[in-house]
């Protein structure tokens, strides 16, 4: 998503509903013209008038709420990198060598998280690895020649928190969701327009990591929320972690902890100013902290290109920042899930393969479970009618070449139009007797899929809205190219997360307690490269070390939103617009 929309910046574009007025509010008005009431003049030598092209900024789609609400468009607009640097600014930041009762301190602790998708397009802007490029967001945000070096408390990040740690954990929770689905009776499922967190999701499943395809669903298609996989992201679970246990080991308040997240999409902004990812939703009933309002799990999203603002506003030229990890790291309060969130790399993460995507391996994972009970089986893939449309289907030689598990890929809204028509349900009629012949099955014609995995970008989340774009890279001559050819080159950078030997020595070492423990507790159960016991094992351990239900940490709901476009008094229009223009920022 630009600063700019317009039909001709989009590859996906969809055109305004009727709803959306601000192209034509928007044009500049135009001075009337004298008229003489005495002068007659022929049509032919009356000029025409060539009206300015009509745009749509993100401001006038803030202040309209015929896809964003009012109270979202003010959320969101608070969240910019000039947030960042004022509440770094605005906050001493807590000591972490000595905590003694936090509860009453002003203090924050400063904490962030990044996506593999950001690191993949910062890698190709500038022609480094992607853990390379991984280790100078951490040396901007918490080495002593990142932020530190100004701001009036010369405040950085305690901690960088890589998010592939809950994406597999979310990936672990999403194939036992299917296979509970599967095995699932549909009174245990939910009703149409159910969306609660706590019952069990309709087949087919459609994914919800991804928030534009959560909004476009919740204000547009509210008859998709039974279908929707409750399963918070892997940005929301991050939150999630962070700050129930630091505020559980460190013994300070939620509010106290401070989590900026650096995502390749606009749209997470939403996803942070969700209520139900709050810490009500968490929130020990004996608590004894005091909270004056809910606390979000996520304070603040950036992009990677307002990680690059951040950067160059603080006087920082990010090129020319340290390619090499960080020396003496902050231990984590918790060894365990410190061994988690940041393992030795002796003992990496294993890369997504491009088969996978570069939007998580959802719909990967889930393939790669199905295929490990059942041995024999084989996967055969069908395009759809573009690259964005792709079907799967695991047969077994006793079945007969007939699929035991079907699903799908709908990446783009042009295709995810498609999808929701098929699950929308048949309107009876009203006509006394009449039958409904023809009727679509419950599901939609042929939607037997088990789950399918849905993104609002064409190409998935290297191709999100914040991410740096080709326009962006100054390139000589002889070097440009297209945007397709730059999509490649960032898809290339996400799926090359590996290090090298020689920069796995470099942080030899650094966390070798934690390092041996890991190892120790990974099992060789390995799907897709990650163990689904190792993963439980961590999740169960979260759970009883905070002392909250698993399902309350690690699932969300979704209801129906209601537009208040046309209302009297609906969106406060020229207020949120007067917001979004005097906060600026990214937006």
């Amino acid at each position: 998503m630009s600063a700019i929309l317009s039909a001709d910046d989009l590859n996906d574009f969809i055109s305004p509903g009727v709803a959306c007025i601000k192209p034509v509010e928007t044009l500049p008005k135009q001075a009337p013209e004298e008229i003489n009431a005495y002068e007659v003049t022929t049509e032919d030598k009356i000029q025409k008038e060539t009206a300015p092209p009509a745009e749509i900024s993100l401001t006038d789609c803030l202040a309209c709420s015929g896809c964003v609400t009012s109270a979202e468009a003010v959320l969101v607009s608070l969240q910019s990198h000039a947030e960042v640097l004022n509440t770094l600014d605005s906050h001493p930041s807590i000591d972490l060598s000595d905590i003694q009762g936090g509860i009453g301190s002003n203090g924050k602790l400063f904490v962030a998280s990044v996506s593999p998708q950001v690191r993949a397009s910062l890698a190709a802007t500038y022609a480094v690895s992607a853990a390379e490029a991984g280790w100078m967001i951490d040396q901007l945000l918490a080495g002593e020649q990142g932020l530190r070096t100004g701001g009036q408390h010369g405040n950085g990040f305690s901690w960088v928190v890589d998010t592939n740690a809950m994406r597999e954990a979310s990936l672990v929770l999403g194939a036992e969701e299917v296979m509970e689905s599967l095995s699932g009776t549909d009174a245990q499922m939910t009703s149409n327009d159910d969306g609660a967190a706590t019952k069990q999701p309709k087949k087919p499943i459609l994914s919800s990591a991804c928030p534009g395809w959560i909004c476009y669903a919740e204000k547009t298609h509210p008859h998709v929320l039974p279908h929707l996989s409750r399963l918070k992201s892997p940005q929301a679970l991050t939150g999630t972690l962070l700050k129930t246990v630091l505020s559980q080991r460190l013994n300070i308040r939620p509010d106290q902890i401070w989590h900026v997240s650096i995502m390749p999409c606009f749209d997470k902004k939403l996803e942070a100013s969700r209520e139900e990812l709050t810490d009500i939703q968490w929130r020990p009933s004996s608590s004894e902290i005091p909270t004056i309002a809910p606390v979000r799990d996520v304070d603040c999203v950036i992009t990677a290109r307002e990680l690059l603002m951040l950067a160059e506003t603080r006087g920082i030229s990010f090129p020319t920042l340290a390619r090499q990890p960080l020396t003496s790291p902050a231990p984590f309060p918790c060894p365990l899930l410190s061994a988690f969130l940041f393992p030795p790399l002796s003992n990496p993460r294993t890369n997504q393969p491009p088969d996978a995507g570069t939007s998580g391996g959802y719909l990967h994972h889930i393939l790669a479970t199905q295929l490990s009970l059942h041995p024999t089986s084989t996967l055969q893939t069908t395009r759809g009618r573009n690259a964005d449309v792709v079907e799967y289907s695991i047969t077994t030689a006793s079945s007969l070449n007939k699929p035991i598990f079907k699903a799908a890929r709908y990446y783009g809204f042009r295709n995810i139009q498609n999808l929701v028509r098929k699950l929308k349900p048949v309107k009876k009629s009203r006509l006394p007797g009449a039958k409904n012949a023809g009727a679509r099955a419950p599901g939609g014609v042929g939607m037997d899929y088990a789950y399918v995995e849905v993104m609002a970008c064409p190409g998935g989340c290297t191709n999100g809205g914040g991410q740096i774009k080709v326009d962006d890279v100054p390139l000589k001559p002889e070097t440009a190219m297209t945007h397709k050819q730059w999509l490649e080159r960032v898809d290339e950078a996400y799926y090359s997360m590996s290090e090298s030997e020689d920069e796995d020595m470099v942080r030899d070492g650094v966390t070798d307690v934690d390092g041996a423990m890991h190892q120790q507790q990974r099992p060789a159960d390995l799907i897709n490269g990650i163990s689904p016991s190792y993963i439980k094992g961590v999740l169960e351990y979260w759970s009883s070390t905070t002392g909250v239900e698993l399902r309350k940490l690690v699932t969300t709901s979704y209801r129906k939103v209601e537009s208040d476009v046309g209302r009297v008094g609906g969106a406060e229009n020229e207020r949120v617009v007067e917001l979004a223009g005097r906060i600026g920022g990214g937006w």
